[in-house]
This record gives C-alpha cells, structure tokens and sequence, in this order.
C-alpha cells in the first residue's frame, strides 16, 4: 500500500467516531485505494485496495499469504451493525483469512479482501460485496484526498491517450 501522502481516493465515515487525520495517516471505518504504477495509468479504474479499522490503522492483501498493515484511505457513509466492534472484528478475520490465501492479480486479491471484510460485518445489509461493486463503488462515490493525487491518478492517463489519438490521427489523415 502507498504511503499516506500517495493515496489518491478516500470514502470517510461521517458520525460519532473518529475522525480522519491525514497528518497522522489514520482513517477510521475507510476502504481505501491508491493507483497501481502502469496498470492505473492505462485502465485508471484498476488499483489497490484496502480496508481501514476504527483506530484509522490500514489492512491490505499486499501479496501471497500476506496482509499488510499499512497507512493509506475511500469513504463508506456509514457503519451497519453494532459499530466499531463489529467493523474491527470483521476487518480482523478477512485479514486472517487472507493471510492464508496466495493473491491472484484478476480474482481473489485486495478487491476481495475489501469485500469479505464488508460481508462479514453485513455492511449496509448485504452480504454481496465483491470486486466488480467495490470497483464501481469507489469510481463513482470515491473523493480524491487531493488535486496532486487527482492528477496522480488521471494525468498518466490522459497523456497516454493524447499520444495515442495523436498517433491514430496523424496515420489515418495521411
């Protein structure tokens, strides 16, 4: 996972809980998602995802049988359940179980370690939270934490895809 100042897209949670401090890198009940280096650059709605616990300590699936805890941040509404114990205790087994799991880039990987997180705690009352939804949903919901991480994210991008055009015009019109 990236460094604090690297992350690009948070969700926070808005209520009675702890807020998020970027200074300190915490951000409490928060999946979060940061670019891929190349990959992000060509298709910007791939990257890395984790999942936050209530102290703001991030849990990601950074590998085979490994689960990092690392600083980073996307933001989810609200907590469903019976708060932050629940969200602890369902962001701590995901990770235990992905501890036990070898990554696979396009399956079973930080996406779906977000996912069996929000299962396990029933987030919003669903138990169908997978890849594809978390992908859509930090696509469309997620807030960029700056305009260095916008442009992080979308500047690759977008200047692959002028040079590209600029290419494909400059043969078809010869």
């Amino acid at each position: 996972m990236a460094e604090a100042n690297d992350t690009d897209v948070m969700m926070s949670y808005h209520g009675d809980f702890p807020k998020n401090d970027r200074k300190s890198s915490r951000y409490p009940f928060c999946i979060v998602w940061t670019p891929i280096p190349i990959l992000t650059w060509v298709l910007p709605f791939i990257g890395h995802m984790g999942i936050c616990t209530s102290a703001g300590v991030i849990r990601d699936f950074a590998g085979s049988y490994f689960v990092s805890v690392s600083t980073a941040f996307l933001d989810v509404d609200k907590v469903c359940g019976n708060g932050a114990a629940t969200w602890d205790k369902a962001v701590h087994d995901a990770s235990e179980e992905y501890k036990c799991r070898p990554h696979n880039l396009c399956f079973d990987n930080c996406h779906s370690h977000v996912a069996m997180a929000l299962n396990l705690m029933r987030y919003d009352n669903s138990t169908s939270w997978n890849m594809v939804n978390l992908c859509v949903l930090s696509l469309t919901h997620g807030k960029h934490v700056s305009w260095a991480a916008f442009l992080k994210t979308w500047l690759p991008f977008v200047m692959l895809s002028g040079v590209l055009a600029t290419f494909i015009l400059t043969f078809n019109l010869q």
